[in-house]
């Protein structure tokens, strides 16, 4: 699978009871101290419950001063694909005020992590860097990581996830929870309020996919966030005067790579050891848009499109290490997900609308070899309409996010009567993650109201600077050797 360019209604009782689960003491990656884990057992398929089941599996970040009655803030990660609990030391800063007085709730959701896993063996960066991705045989590569799944794909969809999130609550005893969701898990909270609204007290969707767009549409949204790179560059004095032909390199360079890719020796980024690199098309679009989703390595875009056109392609390979890194996707479920619920809305209207965006193309071309395999029941087409509720729902996007953009938040808004967008100028993708949107959703959390919410620290924000060498956004700072 080509990660490298990608990466109803239950009966709730009044009052939630504890069941006898096995919570023990555990430590995760990049967290020190002692937190909480377990599993809760739920059915693989929901209209057959007393048959197979599977282990979701769960993890509490407690809260530091608890407080008796303290719902939690279950934190939903996106992808779809990726673990929830992988995310610890992420969701743990982010969310540090919000755990004050309450617990953060992790669930790896059914197909990720730990939970019933459905991903694929992948290649080592070592083998993605030397690939050429143009002599792969798609259709042998979706039949191989198809056949690895450990499970029918067919019960791994977002209604089944959120069913399991519901059960490890209600086997925690938590009467209700705060939502957070990122990215696809803006779809998932979506969802969870929709089939849960006692449930739920408040949701934030951060970066927010609205139930009426497909995400393969996502294509748009890519090309949005290329010629925004160009054009603040355009606009901004000293990136001008540095990469006074920035757009026209770019372009160059993609119809040279297209034509032939370039093959050399580069120091690989994690290791500094001699690699192969065969730097195609696709995976320069591939590294590039997952730089787009921090301004952090978003400011260094400019400057790695300028040394590659150059022919230096040490800054190319770090931006494809971390696409590397940032596609530890479940491909199972990631497909399982697209192809059940966005690829049967891609109707040819919308394919001819990306059919001039690269990456979309290749997307469209990968499910069109791998939803046929995956063979998903359609959801419902009442699961496209937009959420209704006057439940509080907070929602942020980053003006410069190249996967979910502003417009998006306002299509998800459109029928909730109690819910705030809020835009952040200078954030890409996962405005809490780049912004002081962490202690908005706490205080939004503890009144469970946006109404008079201080968002001044987020617009006092500032646009990040572009790299005009590899050390410095300075202009006068000495060029490192090339």
């Amino acid at each position: 699978m080509r990660a490298i360019i990608l990466p109803l209604l239950l009966l709730l009782p009044s009052l939630a009871v504890a069941e006898n689960i096995d919570t023990q003491s555990c430590y995760v990656d990049g967290l020190s101290e002692k937190l909480e884990c377990g599993s809760v057992s739920v059915p693989l398929d929901y209209q057959n419950p007393d048959e197979q089941q599977i282990d979701i599996h769960y993890l509490i970040l407690p809260a530091i001063k608890p407080q008796a009655g303290q719902p939690p803030l279950l934190a939903i990660s996106g992808g779809p694909g990726q673990s929830a609990i992988d995310s610890a030391r992420l969701f743990n800063q982010v969310f540090s005020r919000v755990r004050q007085t309450r617990d953060i709730l992790l669930i790896d959701q059914r197909g990720t992590g730990r939970s019933a896993h459905m991903g694929c063996s992948d290649s080592t960066l070592a083998q993605a860097l030397a690939i050429d991705d143009r002599k792969q045989d798609l259709v042998l590569e979706t039949q191989k990581c198809f056949e690895q799944l450990p499970y029918p794909t067919q019960f791994f969809d977002t209604e089944s996830g959120v069913r399991d999130f519901e059960k490890v609550r209600l086997a925690l005893g938590y009467p209700s929870v705060h939502l957070y969701g990122i990215s696809y898990g803006t779809r998932v909270a979506q969802v969870y309020l929709t089939l849960f609204p006692q449930s739920v007290l408040t949701t934030t969707l951060d970066g927010v996919v609205p139930m009426q767009q497909s995400v393969i549409a996502i294509g748009h949204s890519i090309e949005r966030g290329f010629n925004l790179v160009m054009q603040d560059c355009q606009e901004n004095l000293d990136c001008n005067r540095q990469y006074p032909n920035l757009a026209g390199q770019f372009k160059a360079l993609k119809a040279q790579l297209a034509k032939k890719p370039a093959t050399l020796k580069v120091a690989d980024p994690l290791t500094a050891e001699p690699r192969s690199l065969i730097l195609t098309q696709a995976k320069l679009l591939g590294a590039l848009r997952i730089g787009m989703y921090s301004p952090s390595t978003r400011a260094l875009i400019p400057y790695v499109i300028d040394q590659a056109a150059q022919g230096n392609y040490n800054p190319i390979t770090g931006f494809i290490s971390m696409t590397f890194g940032a596609g530890e996707l479940a491909m199972g479920m990631h497909t399982a997900v697209i192809c059940g619920e966005d690829y049967p809305r891609l109707d040819d209207a919308l394919k001819a609308s990306m059919s001039d965006s690269y990456i979309a193309s290749e997307m469209i071309k990968m499910f069109d070899v791998a939803c046929p395999m995956w063979d998903m029941p359609k959801a419902d087409p009442q699961y496209s309409n937009a959420v209704a509720t006057d439940k509080p729902v907070l929602l942020l996007s980053g003006e410069l996010d190249p996967a979910t953009p502003p417009s998006w938040g306002e299509m998800a808004k459109e029928r909730l009567t109690n819910g705030r967008h809020i835009i952040s100028p200078y954030a890409s993708h996962g405005v809490a993650m780049q912004t002081c949107a962490g202690r908005i959703i706490a205080d939004f959390i503890e009144t469970q109201s946006h109404s008079g919410l201080d968002t001044e620290c987020m617009d006092n924000d500032t646009r990040r600077s572009f790299y005009l060498n590899a050390n410095s956004t300075e202009p006068n700072s000495t060029k490192e050797e090339q």
